[in-house]
């Protein structure tokens, strides 16, 4: 413990001038309070005061009515479903043969049990025309088992042997892949190449099969468009 207790500084007293520059400051201070609040409140008032705008969005224009096909106009029909059919078992069992229909043509695609129940092989995805399975479909491409009468080439050049392999001494053949039209000609861009034992021999083959002449198939007597392969041979003994 110190033996002397240290002697406080004594409490300074404000001066008269003193006082007053605070009561000033002060003062002031709580007047700039009061003028900021009611500004404030006067912005306020303001943004009430001011009407409100409603917006109302108007409903589109109905669409326009149909217009009315003139009654020569050309209308697709629905195409039929694809699918496939089921065949159901007679009730009454025949006591005589029935009679053959020869313009009916049995299509095992349509029994395949793919698709859907009722359709046809040939159909559309999401059709829902009428299945009709004996009729002639206008632009569709059959195969060789599906016609009755197949392509048969009734005319036309000759191959035309590459010169180079022919002096070399090297024979080919070319495979090709084509759809026969109804008017006997194989369709230029249908024609593709399957396999080629040198590739200097395709150009021909194509040549040749683009001038020779067809039969086209038919389908109960109607011209139809075929898929055809044919095998073209480069051959130095012919």
């Amino acid at each position: 413990m110190f033996e002397n207790l240290i002697e406080s500084k004594p409490v300074k007293q404000r001066s008269i001038g003193q006082a007053i520059l605070s009561m000033v400051v002060h003062v002031g201070l709580v007047l700039i309070a009061i003028k900021a609040t009611q500004g404030a409140a006067e912005a306020v008032q303001k943004l009430n005061e001011r009407p409100i705008e409603f917006v109302v969005n108007t409903p589109p224009p109905p669409p326009p009515p149909p217009q009315e096909l003139p009654p020569d106009a050309v209308v697709s029909a629905n195409p039929p479903p694809q699918g496939f059919q089921t065949i159901m078992p007679p009730r009454d069992l025949p006591t005589e043969i029935p009679p053959v229909d020869l313009n009916q043509k049995f299509d095992a695609r349509d029994f395949s049990g793919r698709g859907v129940a009722g359709g046809i092989a040939t159909g559309i995805v999401g059709g829902t025309g009428p299945v009709i399975t004996d009729a002639v479909v206008a632009g569709e491409t059959y195969t060789s088992d599906e016609v009755d009468e197949q392509v048969q080439r009734i005319g036309g050049p000759d191959p035309r042997y590459p010169e180079v392999m022919r002096s070399s001494g090297v024979e080919g053949v070319v495979q090709l892949r084509f759809v026969v039209g109804t008017n006997g000609r194989a369709e230029a861009n249908s024609i593709q190449v399957v396999s080629s034992t040198n590739k200097a021999f395709e150009q021909a083959a194509i040549d040749v099969i683009r001038q020779s002449r067809f039969s086209p198939a038919k389908m109960r007597g109607s011209p139809v468009r075929q898929l055809v392969q044919q095998t073209v041979r480069f051959s130095l003994a012919s």
